[in-house]
């Protein structure tokens, strides 16, 4: 149980370190009375990228041997080498705009959720999600909830901190780069990836 509470935790917090940048840009566009709205279009869009990966994962698991399956942990691993040699491309001046209108502001954030997380969350949850023994799944799903949460508390506590929020985004980028690439190599040792391959040669 603590395992699979790690496993979604650690997933979760790879995807979501430079998404905290852009919810402190949200929060620094929007009233306090609105930051409920944020957090409900946060779960709306994270819903979407959750259950995405869930149906991918579905079917990917018709896959027979678990070694071919732990082929997906080149994703994340891909995903960090990536970030390392092109560096992020968030846009925080087109999110602020598109949050400044309070009407709509849900579907809004929901969108941007979307739209800076889709790639990262689809290739890290997939692996996992694909991996990983069915019954711990609403687990996992249960603490992505909670963790949507905290990092839209934390986000709007930040946001008020401009000396914290800028070390965030100085050193998050190379956080989540060795957090991605420990993701990859876990899911390829764990499904025997690794080894099969080694016993191939």
């Amino acid at each position: 149980m603590v395992k699979t509470i790690l496993t979604g935790v650690t997933a979760y917090i790879s995807t979501g370190l430079d998404y905290l940048i852009i919810l402190m840009v949200i929060f620094g566009r929007v009233k306090h009375r609105d930051r409920w709205l944020v957090l409900a279009g946060d779960f709306a869009g994270t819903a979407v990228l959750v259950g995405s990966s869930l149906a991918i994962a579905f079917f990917l698991g018709f896959v027979p041997a678990e070694w071919l399956l732990g082929l997906l942990g080149i994703i994340p691993i891909y995903m960090g080498v990536k970030l390392w040699i092109q560096g992020d491309d968030d846009d925080t001046d087109a999110v602020a705009e598109k949050v400044a209108n309070p009407k709509g502001l849900i579907g809004s954030v929901a969108l941007i959720t979307m739209a800076t997380c889709g790639a990262d969350n689809v290739g890290i949850y997939v692996p996992i999600f694909t991996t990983v023994d069915p019954a711990k799944i609403p687990l996992i799903l249960l603490t992505f909830a909670v963790m949507v949460v905290i990092f839209w508390e934390i986000g709007y506590r930040l946001a008020c901190l401009p000396k914290v929020a800028d070390v965030l985004e100085k050193q998050g980028r190379y956080l989540t780069i060795a957090v991605y690439i420990l993701i990859g190599l876990y899911i390829m040792w764990d499904s025997g990836t690794f080894q099969h391959l080694f016993q191939m040669l």
